[in-house]
């Protein structure tokens, strides 16, 4: 994970997998950068599995930034992270703007 400030608000970047193996990093990761009436961008670009120890991770860091008057955001979906959070319904429960490039084969017909 790294940290860097993009449009104000701290940007932390989360690579790898985001599994119940670093939920546990990730969540003392997370709560740490969050703090009152501030915001926070995940961005998930390197995230390449996410399993349900680490959404509940995502989802805790929310309902805490919310909690504390602030907001996280999530941004740079991967597509695992898009397949996930459809298979779920989820995308509306974050409220974050999922961006799904065209795939290549949509085009041919």
């Amino acid at each position: 994970m790294t940290s860097a400030q993009q449009n104000a608000a701290p940007v932390l970047r989360v690579q790898g997998e985001l599994n119940i193996y670093r939920a546990a990093e990730l969540k003392e990761a997370l709560l740490a950068r969050l703090a009152p009436g501030t915001a926070l961008q995940i961005d998930l670009s390197g995230v390449t599995e996410l399993d349900t120890a680490g959404l509940q991770v995502l989802m805790l860091a929310k309902s805490t930034a919310r909690a504390l008057g602030g907001d996280m955001n999530l941004v740079a979906h991967s597509p695992a992270v898009v397949d996930v959070l459809e298979l779920l319904n989820l995308s509306a429960w974050f409220g974050d703007q999922v961006v799904i490039p065209p795939s290549p084969t949509s085009f041919a017909r």
